[in-house]
């Protein structure tokens, strides 16, 4: 009869296996250098019961086994899965992509004004002349702040020194910048402007802050921006109304596009010459190309955005049929609140900016151009403040002194210096051809030059687009 092992023997048995294993562990100690490196331990599969516990083989690592030694095979490492990166700003602007640019810098993952290898993105995307989308890259890093002057400093050279005289060479040093399109000077040239930097600053706390962008999708209108910047700055709990006026195709209904999609807030566009009677203004629909069809009439936008900041574009307010359709935003635009029908409540409209495009002042404008002394050059703070007062009675006189009286401002459009016409004519230029066509600079700068021929100030814009697009098509 077999009698098992006492508890005491059972006991010592693996008080030994554990003073063992300690003097294994201390006989093949490794060396500092190696301590990361694992102690495999093996048991040995053929001893019995006992053995099981009081016999270990020590591994070493691989490196330390001898060649005639024999190897068992290690346990396989974990598989770690590697995260992909977001593509950088490099990457982005290197793949001509405009949406993966905007992507990155809106997200706040890099800075406009970081560098991209050895100089800064802006730097590079004006010297990367492969880049087909090169004009909408620009104007988007200067729109999120990138710094003009600090890029242009490394791209132009410095002025090399004569041999042995140590003074700065008189010879003319090329300009890398002289070979891009009148476009993307024209806003390199806007951004380092001290008035826009000013004019900037007086946003820069405030919600209105991302307004500041629009410089560069509206070409000229720097006295009028300015002046909505200064309204805009100043604290007030009465809603805002703003009243773009002027000549047509000098981009009022393109800053009344943009003023919702900058601040990120919903946009209802109605279209004035619709209106029959007073109550057809809250039952319009939202009329813009650039918005996506919708079944919701101003009341109902007005109600689902109550309290909240939006965007209500009067498009053409000077053509309403009938003037008494005007009479219904006396209330909203004098207490912030309005009803839409008899017996209901009131909703609170006070966060809601209206936005009224009209061509009033139109001849007003021209007028005024012709009388100042040098009407090609931008105008001065103190001009534009004067046409200001020149305009306010005559929109009086068409819309009512009651309903004016309500407005926060009256901004005048004033018609395009040279500079901003050969800027426009370029950006159509550029907007008009295919990324399949490729135009030698020269073809560019004699297109754009003689569109100008065909400029007409009462059609803006517009008849430069239409030039250019005349002009493309003979030279193809």
């Amino acid at each position: 009869m077999v009698h098992a092992p006492s508890w005491h023997a059972r006991k010592g048995s693996r008080s030994s296996v554990v003073s063992r294993r300690q003097s294994l562990i201390e006989r093949y100690a490794r060396p500092d250098s190696r301590a990361s490196e694992p102690i495999l331990f093996e048991e040995d599969e053929d001893a019995g019961e006992l053995s099981r516990d009081d016999t270990l083989r020590v591994l070493r690592p691989t490196s330390s086994l001898s060649h005639t030694a024999p190897l068992s095979p290690s346990p396989p490492s974990p598989i770690h899965a590697i995260a992909t990166p977001r593509p950088t700003l490099l990457f982005a602007l290197a793949s001509d992509n405009v949406d993966e640019v905007k992507r990155v810098l809106d997200s706040g993952e890099v800075g406009p004004n970081d560098d991209v290898g050895p100089q800064s993105a802006l730097a590079f995307t004006l010297t990367a002349r492969q880049l087909k989308h090169r004009q909408e890259m620009v104007k988007l890093l200067l729109a999120h702040g990138a710094d003009p002057v600090a890029a242009k400093q490394t791209i132009i050279p410095s002025r090399p020194t004569s041999a042995g005289s140590g003074e700065a060479s008189s010879e003319p040093l090329p300009d890398p910048l002289e070979e891009l399109d009148h476009a993307t000077k024209y806003y390199i040239k806007r951004a380092e402007a001290p008035q826009t930097r000013r004019a900037s600053a007086l946003i820069h706390r405030s919600f209105f802050r991302p307004l500041a962008r629009v410089r560069y999708d509206l070409i000229g209108q720097d006295r009028a921006l300015e002046q909505l910047f200064r309204v805009l700055s100043m604290p007030t709990m009465a809603p805002v109304i703003v009243l773009l006026c002027g000549p047509s195709g000098h981009g009022k209904s393109l800053l009344a596009r943009k003023f919702g999609s900058l601040l990120e807030v919903p946009t209802h566009t109605v279209n004035m010459t619709t209106l029959r009677d007073t109550h057809d203004i809250w039952r319009s629909y939202s009329m813009s190309p650039y918005e996506a069809p919708s079944t919701c009439t101003l009341a109902d936008f007005l109600i689902a955005n109550e309290g909240r900041r939006c965007v209500v574009v009067l498009d053409e307010i000077e053509k309403s049929p009938d003037e008494k359709a005007l009479s219904s935003l006396l209330m909203p635009w004098e207490l912030g609140r309005c009803s839409f029908e008899a017996g209901h409540r009131h909703v609170d409209v006070s966060q809601v900016i209206w936005l009224g495009t009209s061509n009033i002042g139109h001849d007003l404008v021209f007028e005024h151009q012709e009388k100042r002394q040098d009407p090609e050059a931008p105008m001065s703070r103190e001009d534009y403040v004067d046409l200001m007062g020149l305009l306010r009675p005559c929109v009086s006189q068409r819309l009512g002194a009651s309903l004016l009286s309500r407005v926060t401002t009256v901004l005048p459009f004033i018609p395009f210096t040279t500079e901003e016409k050969m800027a426009i004519a370029a950006e159509a230029l550029h907007s008009l051809t295919s990324e399949e066509t490729e135009l030698p600079p020269a073809t560019i700068d004699m297109i754009v030059r003689n569109s100008l021929s065909a400029y007409i100030p009462a059609e803006g814009a517009r008849s430069l687009y239409r030039a250019v697009s005349n002009l493309l098509l003979d030279t193809i």
